[in-house]
């Protein structure tokens, strides 16, 4: 699950609206929707500013990707 879907889903269980999060951040409605549907990624500015906003830190929704086997070699 993407970000914004992850975003979206919190706002959705907390009774947040999108037009809440649109006019604290000041990230225009039908941006802030392409993110939250997951057709187009935030900047980190607009993620930190709607973590802001939801009062949670910013590591809330991000999940670490680790390196595939073989892409990183660890070094010794």
């Amino acid at each position: 699950m993407e970000v914004g879907e992850k975003i979206k889903r919190y706002i959705e269980e907390n009774g947040i609206t999108q037009t809440y999060i649109s006019k604290k951040t000041g990230i225009a409605k039908p941006k802030l929707n392409l993110a939250l549907n997951g057709n187009r990624r935030f900047t980190f500015a607009e993620y930190e500013m709607i973590c802001w906003v939801l009062d949670v830190n910013t590591d809330k929704f991000l999940q670490p990707r680790m390196p595939e086997k073989g892409e990183r070699e660890v070094r010794r």
